[in-house]
């Protein structure tokens, strides 16, 4: 069977357009795949800003006519490139696994002195959305005390920008697709072995940061491929299927449902993430619509029922004190640090290795230390997967900094900076039905002092915390799974308890 795949020219869709075809030969070895490969608008229109070209899609309405003459079977697209209007005449037919849907920015070494000294950031991007969640963001999260950020708008596919930016004496930094950038240095085809060389060179000549979704939610169903096929070529369809990723093919297509609820489009200053979790599914929705409206939102759906009310919630917290411990010098196969806390981090550390925070105000704690964070777990726990060997270009091994009783995995050593006692005033816990917990710790000391509070309701985030609750509870024999909640952060817990 002779099956025609169609794509852009740019090298990352040519890659792209391979990575399906031999998606599909692994399941039909039978296949004789013809690639077709060609510019469109966008391609050939390098000087404006995308949201200011009038026509919609304009790196995926040129192969249209293909569709509709039979003259390709199908085209491989980025899916956040297609219009979110549905067709009449076609449909997405399938995709693959999605690739990191974050943002990534890039920062050059040799213009951290300027930075400083300015206190002025200036930044390749074109992307309305990117500029307004990061503005702020980029002022208190880098290691620069930024009081200025300003947004250069430039063109161009994943090489030339990167080109751009190293050849410019102005720019900074440049933000980009991390799945963009991750697919090409990782593409085993001898075409690509050039710009790989040429990404490396210069990745070695910069810094780098995994933008958080949960400020910087991506433009809608970033990181996904969508496969376009003509309505009624059940032929084709039936091929396809066999290469689908349907948890992909939802997650994208709410985020695009979401955009679309308020106008769609590139010229929206508006990002969405959807993550699916085994615990659930995460809802981040940050931007500005056109009618003013401010948007931010984070939620955490689970299967779970929960019978909570808002009368007597309990989220006062607890009195720490930490004490300092000597930390010897870490391990020298140690190249990676996973921070769980702003407490964590010794005073008089010396670290070059790549360094992941816990949640954003242990980031933002580090970056008024000076120090350059690669990203974080945005609370979600540190079993999330960070996705950042590729671009380190080498394996990672971990190690957690945290107190001397923190959470102890299988996977990431501990290393205690500090130790921690917890106290709390048992009168607050009185009467109280709901509970958020802030960390395992807090948990089990209010439940060594109070275990009447045992049969409540109890909140947390996905993380860490949650197995100590978890595994507490079952240990005593009164879990209950309506009566323990998983939640983003106190706020989101709260909204909930209204409901």
């Amino acid at each position: 069977m002779r099956l025609r795949i169609s794509a852009r020219k740019s090298d990352l869709a040519r890659l792209q357009a391979l990575m399906v075809g031999e998606a599909l030969q692994a399941q039909h070895p039978h296949l004789n795949i013809e690639y077709r490969f060609k510019e469109s608008l966008g391609d050939k229109n390098l000087t404006d800003p995308l949201w200011k070209i009038p026509e919609k899609g304009v790196f995926t309405e040129d192969f249209h006519d293909e569709l509709m003459q039979q003259e390709t079977d199908l085209v491989v697209h980025s899916w956040k490139d297609l219009p979110t209007e549905p067709k009449t005449e076609t449909l997405i037919a399938a995709t693959l696994p999605r690739a990191d849907q974050r943002d990534l920015l890039l920062l050059k070494k040799s213009h951290f002195a300027k930075i400083k000294n300015l206190k002025a950031l200036r930044i390749f991007s074109s992307s309305p959305r990117r500029e307004y969640n990061l503005t702020d963001f980029f002022k208190s999260h880098l290691p620069f005390a930024l009081q200025d950020v300003r947004f250069e708008n430039v063109r161009g596919n994943i090489p030339t920008r990167i080109r751009k930016l190293y050849e410019s004496t102005e720019v900074d930094g440049l933000i980009v697709a991390k799945a963009a950038l991750d697919r090409l240095l990782t593409a085993p085809h001898a075409e690509f072995a050039e710009v790989q060389g040429q990404l490396r060179q210069h990745l070695s000549e910069m810094n780098w940061a995994v933008l958080p979704l949960s400020i910087n939610p991506n433009a809608a169903a970033q990181g996904a491929l969508a496969i376009e096929i003509l309505k009624g070529r059940a032929d084709i369809e039936a091929l396809v299927k066999s290469i689908h990723d349907e948890d992909t093919f939802v997650c994208a297509q709410k985020e695009r449902d979401i955009l679309a609820s308020f106008g769609g489009g590139c010229h929206q200053k508006i990002g969405v993430a959807v993550l699916r979790r085994p615990y659930g599914d995460i809802t981040f929705l940050r931007g500005l619509t056109d009618q003013g409206q401010v948007l931010k939102e984070r939620s955490l759906k689970t299967s779970a029922a929960f019978c909570c009310t808002e009368k007597n919630l309990w989220s006062e917290g607890a009195e720490s004190e930490r004490t300092s411990l000597p930390v010897s010098p870490l391990p020298v196969d140690i190249n990676a640090l996973y921070i769980a806390r702003k407490e964590a981090w010794p005073e008089g550390l010396s670290y070059s290795g790549f360094i992941w925070a816990a949640g954003l105000k242990t980031w933002q704690s580090l970056a008024q230390k000076g120090i350059w964070v690669h990203g974080c777990a945005e609370s979600l726990g540190e079993d999330e997967d960070p996705r950042i060997e590729v671009l380190a270009g080498r394996p990672l091994k971990w190690a957690k900094l945290s107190h001397d009783e923190g959470f102890v995995s299988s996977t990431m050593p501990l290393i205690a900076t500090y130790s921690l006692k917890i106290s709390m005033a048992m009168s607050t816990l009185q009467n109280k039905d709901s509970f958020f917990w802030n960390s395992g710790s807090q948990f089990l000391c209010a439940v060594t002092n109070a275990p009447e509070i045992l049969n409540k309701h109890h909140a947390c985030g996905p993380g860490n915390t949650a197995k100590v609750i978890r595994a507490y509870l079952e240990k005593k024999n009164v879990f209950d799974p309506a009566k323990f909640r998983l939640v983003l952060d106190q706020e989101n817990w709260r909204q909930l308890c209204k409901q």
